[in-house]
């Protein structure tokens, strides 16, 4: 079933064609950078959340460790925690 058009016509479905062709590599560009954006903010928010585990990790590791050292220190003296409780 193949037509035979008019060189207008021919001209005209390959300027179409152009047009389309163009319409959708920039449809797929804007799509590529959109993925793009979800996945570095997603990474983002995974670093983030790892991040804060960490330091929320040091510090509670560290807490611990100065807690430590100061019932090495100064054994027959009360905790802060028993203190505040220790009615006065």
């Amino acid at each position: 079933m193949t037509e035979t058009y008019s060189k207008s016509r021919q001209k005209a479905e390959i300027a179409f064609g152009n047009v389309q062709m163009q319409f959708v590599a920039k449809n797929n560009a804007v799509e590529e950078l959109k993925s793009e954006a979800e996945r570095r903010e997603a990474k983002t928010v995974r670093l983030r959340e790892a991040r804060l585990a960490k330091e929320l990790a040091d510090r509670t590791s560290a807490t611990s460790a100065l807690l430590a050292r100061r019932a090495d220190r100064c054994p027959n003296e009360l905790s802060p925690t028993a203190r505040r409780d220790r009615p006065s």
